[in-house]
Order: structure tokens, then C-alpha cells, then sequence
């Protein structure tokens, strides 16, 4: 079984994430009646403490993100270029995400429900019976249940604190929209595309016998989208595709860049239409047709959620940097010297102290942090 990962929501303005603290490894075999050096802080946000094997999986992750979204069609310069842009400022992430989780306690969220439902689709997307079935999968992958919760928890806190505190405030307005698309008119000349959504029932690897349940499967998907549910949910809870959390989006195509099987059926249909299922070489298919573009200059109707999508993505970003400058001033945020420009500057540097994480944490896991190359313990 692949690693159950957190679903990620459909492509919004989000938080920046923070990777689930790994487990504790021994930097050096210490002499005898030196302290074990476990970790290494390299900030210090509030209360809070960053490691260097935090930023550590954080900038692999980045890395592997780059890789994705690259999807093969980088060159190795590209390729390059993408992961260091990503990597830059993956402290700076890592602090944004602990102040709006802070922020989002202070202000008493609760994204529980939210959390719950969100290893609940995980368990189903993995082929898992119940919830303690995802705990073992997730702990035989040496992560653990509680932090693979608190990840959980933390993305969706800080994602409503961003929509409260910065999305809230800003406003699109129809006259925007149209004004955006006036003065861009030429950027609207397209050749005929779709853009396609998929529920995908994979079927590599399956036994004879257990295609026609598969099939039967895609069926029944299929029927209850035609029934009137969201296509987007059922992609999420029930596809196998790899697009499945973001809702089964494919993307948009021009003639010639999909099989001629595909394109026969999808160029003929229009919008929200629903092909039948297809059967393919890797399983079964549906596709949904969620907007067809015709050759020439795009009316402003079929372009106007995308542009609305555009100039709220454009505003959300200044706002949110703006509101994490704000959220810095009014917190206490050091930095251990040569890690500023990727923390994107801090209050200070950190000093010479003893580190001292929430009393919660000091008793569970009595950990010894090392700090510019001294092994300071908690206190008790």
C-alpha cells in the first residue's frame, strides 16, 4: 500500500504546509556523560520550536512537489531551477504555518469535524476497512498516528484562518472580472479545447475475476453523478487516479493531445455532459466535460470563473504576505544565524538558551536539542 498522504483541496490560495515532526535520530554517538544530541533548532516561534530535520523533509517535500508539478515536461535545467525556487523559503513556510495555527487557536477554531472527515477519505482512497486500520498503515510507514493527525489538523486550521482573516476581505466584482477581460482580450484566443475531469477505477494488477465488480463500480459512479451528485466529491472518495484529490481535474486539451478514442467522444460533448464508462488498457474511465471551448475568442461567460479565479489568487498573495508581516511584528520569531534569508528575516537571532518546548511535549519525549553546537536538555 502507497503512504496515505492528507488530501489536498482543490487549487485555492493556501498555507504554506508543515511537515509532521519525524522521529528522533542520534546526530553523534556522544562521549561518555555527554548528553545525546537529538535536534538542532534553527527557530523559535512563540512557544514553538523548527528543527533542521524539520526543514530538512520540508525542502525534500518541496523538491518532490517540483518534480510533480514539472510532470516530465522540464528539462534537467528547468527541473533544477524548480526545486531551488521551491526550497528557498521553505523555513519561512514553516514559520508562516506555525503562526496561523497559532493564530487559529487564539482565535478558537475548531476544524475537528473537518480533520475527521479528512482521514476518512484517506482511509477509503487506501482500500482500508475502518480508522484503525489507516493507524496501522500509517505507523508500519514509520510516521506517527498523532503527528500525521496534527498535520491534518494544522493545514485545515491555518487554510480558515487565511479565508477569515485575508480571503474574506477580498472582493471580485463582476465589472473586475469584466474589465480584466477587455484589457486582455487577445490572452482569450484559444483553439478548440475541453477541460476534463476523471473517476478513475484501476483495475493493474487485479485478478480475472474481479473486473466485473470493478466495472460494476465505475457504473454505479457514473450513474450517481447523472442522479446529481457532485462529480468533484466522488472523484475525491472514490477514485483511483492520481488527480483524485483535487477533485479527478485532468486539465484542459487541445485536439491531438489525447487518444483518438477520447477525442472522438469528448470533442462531440458540451458542457457537464458525462461520458459513458470507457474501458482502458489500466481500468475504467469516466470523464466529465466541464467546459468546451470553441476555436477563436472565448465569450466572456466561458471565461469568467477563470478569471475571477486569477485576480483573487492575484490579490490573495501581497494580502497574505502582508498579513503574515503583521502576524511576525506581533510575535516573538528568532532565527539561528545563517538561516535568515530562508526564514525570510525573523525579530531576532536566536540566543544561547536553553530550549524550552510546551510542557506537554518536555514530558513525552525528554528530547535534548542542540543548539549552535551545544546540547542544551529541557527543563522538568
Amino acid at each position: 500500500m502507497e503512504t496515505p498522504e492528507p488530501a489536498t483541496e482543490e487549487p485555492k490560495p493556501a498555507a504554506p504546509k508543515k511537515s509532521e515532526p519525524p522521529a528522533p535520530t542520534v546526530a553523534k554517538k556522544p562521549a561518555q556523560g555527554e548528553a545525546k544530541v537529538v535536534e538542532e533548532i534553527i527557530a523559535r516561534v512563540n512557544n514553538e520550536i523548527i528543527t533542521r530535520s524539520e526543514l530538512d523533509k520540508a525542502r525534500a517535500s518541496a523538491a518532490e512537489g517540483a518534480q510533480q508539478e514539472c510532470g516530465g515536461r522540464c528539462t534537467p535545467e528547468q527541473l533544477q531551477v524548480a526545486v531551488e525556487d521551491s526550497q528557498k523559503y521553505a523555513l519561512r513556510d514553516l514559520i508562516d504555518q506555525a503562526l496561523l495555527a497559532q493564530r487559529g487557536k487564539d482565535m478558537g477554531i475548531s476544524v475537528e469535524p473537518e480533520v475527521v472527515k479528512q482521514l476518512d477519505q484517506i482511509r477509503q482512497q487506501n482500500k482500508l476497512k475502518d480508522l484503525d486500520e489507516l493507524e496501522k498503515a500509517v505507523t508500519s510507514q514509520g510516521l506517527n498516528w498523532d503527528d500525521f493527525k496534527n498535520n491534518i489538523r494544522n493545514r485545515l486550521l491555518t487554510q480558515e484562518v487565511i479565508r477569515r482573516e485575508v480571503g474574506s476581505h477580498i472582493n471580485i466584482s463582476h465589472d473586475d472580472a469584466m474589465k480584466y477581460y477587455e484589457d486582455h482580450k487577445k490572452e482569450f484566443v484559444r483553439p478548440e479545447q475541453v477541460a476534463l475531469r476523471a473517476i478513475e477505477v484501476k483495475t493493474e494488477g487485479k485478478k480475472e475475476s474481479e473486473i466485473p465488480e470493478l466495472k460494476a463500480k465505475a457504473q454505479k459512479l457514473h450513474d450517481r453523478v447523472k442522479d446529481g451528485e457532485d462529480f468533484g466529491e466522488l472523484a475525491k472518495r472514490f477514485s483511483d487516479g492520481s488527480t483524485a484529490q483535487q477533485g479527478g481535474w485532468l486539465g484542459q486539451y487541445k485536439r491531438g493531445e489525447l487518444s483518438k478514442e477520447l477525442e472522438d467522444v469528448v470533442f462531440k460533448m458540451k458542457k457537464n455532459e458525462l461520458t459513458d464508462v470507457i474501458e482502458t488498457k489500466q481500468g475504467f474511465l469516466v470523464l466529465q466535460v466541464m467546459e468546451h471551448y470553441e476555436e477563436g475568442e472565448q465569450p466572456f461567460s466561458k471565461v469568467e470563473n477563470e478569471i475571477m479565479d486569477h485576480l483573487y489568487s492575484e490579490r490573495m498573495e501581497p494580502a497574505l504576505r502582508e498579513y503574515l508581516k503583521t502576524l511576525r511584528e506581533q510575535s516573538y520569531v528568532v532565527i539561528k544565524p545563517g538561516y535568515q534569508e530562508m526564514a525570510g528575516g525573523g525579530n531576532s537571532e536566536i540566543e544561547e538558551v536553553s530550549a524550552t518546548p510546551e510542557s506537554s511535549k518536555e514530558k513525552k519525549g525528554h528530547k535534548k536539542y542542540l543548539l549552535f553546537g551545544k546540547t542544551t536538555e529541557p527543563k522538568s
